[in-house]
């Protein structure tokens, strides 16, 4: 893991052109996803370039600090925001004083932004319905007829001669860059469940394949669930209809989602959250499988492998969008409740600790595990106090008093396997 420091210096370059209009683009289109953060990060690093086109001088990211009125590790989320956003290129270079590259790209076209079917979704549900189709009557290109004109424009070669003379060189365009993920489905499999014959040889290029990992991930489909997809979505000869396709699966999604539209959330706990590799202790263990778990896999861990509700679903969207909790927290506290609460997600009793653990500013599961501990014993302290005799409670293997045991029962040994081994590779 990279340590970013202040005295770390970095340059940005520029890949693109940028104008005053991608300013409002990524006002207008960015910022209600990515925030408000992560575009002063752009506009700053834009600001950089503007006395040197191409290439800034060398900042340090204490001048990023200064700027920006933020901490290292709220410019390190922005930054993978804007990369994860094709708005941002990162390279590092070690060294006793660790240099960065920033290469800026320019803002998809409002043309490309509504085609795409993840940046498309997430607008929509950020913002509702109200704005979204504000923002895109402002972005649709004005329609004039011209029917009862004539096209009497030029051609090139009727006013200009070529000349053998002309001199060649390479100058800079308007440039983005495509969303870069691992592969969301396995084609092989998505292949070989199709019938045969009922999908042309070529209808799986590049581009399709692209946005078919692109709904996969929006709309969290897996292999086979596509699959059902794309059939609905085949024309007779065999092509994939792009169009059909996209509405397919937003149907899908909304009719297992009460309507909704899904919403972009950090799929595991951020790197610059996590603890050291290498601690192998129980406790260390553990931590891990918060941190390297997506909030959804670790509460469909506790339905045995079935999917969970649809109320318990929304409960930790709740927990992850609107509260802002990191998921490794969410993770630790959707453990802490289900032993405490008889396994069931009170959503009363998960609000007021999300909101607690919120305030603390609790970020890392280490730091969730400790609050949840200290309030246990406070709670516990309290009630041993008020019946004046010792209160059975029941608690999660991780509490420090099992974990530190030397000797674990057999059953706190068997439901701390249990828990490492359900999410080992």
């Amino acid at each position: 893991m990279i340590t970013l420091l202040p005295a770390d210096k970095y340059v940005v370059v520029n890949k693109t052109i940028l104008t005053e209009y991608d300013r409002k683009l990524l006002v207008s289109l960015y910022e209600p996803i990515i925030g408000q953060n992560a575009v002063s990060l752009y506009l700053t690093l834009w600001r950089d370039l503007d006395r040197y086109t191409l290439i800034s001088v060398d900042y340090t990211h204490h001048h990023l600090m200064t700027i920006l009125k933020s901490g290292l590790e709220d410019i390190k989320l922005s930054r993978k925001s804007l990369e994860a956003m094709g708005l941002l290129r990162t390279y590092y270079q070690a060294g006793e004083i660790n240099s960065y590259v920033y290469e800026l790209y320019s803002p998809l076209t409002p043309k490309e932004f509504f085609a795409n079917p993840i940046f498309n979704v997430v607008l929509y549900n950020n913002i509702g319905s109200t704005e979204y189709n504000l923002l895109k009557q402002e972005f649709s290109p004005i329609s004039f007829s011209l029917k009862e004109y004539e096209d009497i424009t030029a051609q090139f070669d009727s006013v200009y001669k070529s000349s053998n003379n002309a001199a060649m060189f390479e100058a800079v365009g308007r440039d983005t860059r495509p969303l870069e993920m691992q592969d969301q489905i396995d084609f092989d499999l998505l292949i070989s469940s199709l019938p045969k014959g009922v999908l042309h040889e070529k209808a799986l290029n590049k581009r399709m394949k692209d946005l078919i990992n692109n709904l996969a991930f929006a709309y969290n489909l897996d292999t086979l669930k596509m699959c059902e997809m794309i059939r609905l979505s085949l024309n007779e000869k065999g092509y994939i209809d792009k169009d059909h396709l996209r509405i397919q699966t937003r149907k899908y999604y909304q009719y297992n989602n009460h309507g909704k539209l899904p919403t972009l959330v950090y799929r595991t706990q951020p790197e610059y959250l996590k603890s050291p590799e290498g601690d192998m202790s129980k406790r260390g263990r553990i931590i891990e499988v918060f941190e390297t778990t997506t909030p959804y896999d670790f509460l469909r861990s506790k339905y045995k492998g079935g999917t969970p509700t649809s109320r318990d679903l929304k409960l930790l969207e709740y927990l992850l969008v609107d509260v802002e909790l990191k998921p490794a927290v969410v993770n630790v506290l959707v453990d802490y409740v289900l032993r405490k609460n008889n396994n069931k997600l009170n959503q009363s009793f998960v609000e007021t600790i999300a909101g607690q653990w919120k305030r603390l500013g609790i970020e890392t599961a280490k730091d969730a595990m400790a609050v949840a501990e200290k309030e246990h014993k406070k709670y516990t302290s309290k009630l041993q106090k008020e019946n004046t005799k010792k209160v059975s409670t029941s608690t999660p293997i991780w509490f420090e008093e099992k974990i530190e045991k030397e000797q674990m029962s057999e059953e706190e040994e068997q439901e701390l396997e249990n828990l490492l081994s359900q999410f080992k590779n």
